[in-house]
């Protein structure tokens, strides 16, 4: 990733996110090429933390991430479980979520989504991460 000016760029800003560390950036830049060229609902339905509804009616069935791409999920988890504990804005959103009375990996599955949202719009804009306030964070 250091021979290429391209990598290096996307590495350094990803890194920039607290909860995102080396690991996570290698795994995103590997198996994520797209990353920065998608919409949000683009990008969170190819990583599968935009669990598609299957309602029928009445019939209204809990909903499940099994679509997309698991390795960059798996990485997400972890990212969003370091997130929730340093991350001031994704911590109080996850609490707000747990408050509510959301099970807990609902809430973090939330997070993941609003994580990986966050970095695809780090990289099309090419900022790094800037802690935006609370009432205005819509992403």
């Amino acid at each position: 990733m250091k021979a290429s000016e391209t990598f290096r760029q996307k590495s350094e800003l990803l890194s920039s996110c607290p909860g995102v560390g080396p690991a996570t950036v290698g795994v995103l830049l590997a198996e994520l090429p797209e990353l920065g060229q998608l919409s949000r609902g683009q990008v969170a339905k190819l990583v599968g933390v935009a669990p598609p509804a299957k309602d029928s009616g009445e019939k209204s069935s809990r909903r499940k991430t099994s679509a997309g791409r698991s390795t960059i999920r798996k990485v997400l988890y972890m990212a969003a479980l370091v997130s929730t504990r340093f991350n001031a804005p994704l911590r109080a959103f996850y609490q707000r979520l747990v408050n509510r009375g959301k099970p807990k990996k609902v809430a973090r599955v939330a997070v993941m989504r609003k994580l990986i949202i966050r970095l695809n719009a780090m990289i099309k804009n090419k900022e790094i991460w800037h802690e935006p306030s609370l009432a205005l964070d819509r992403t």
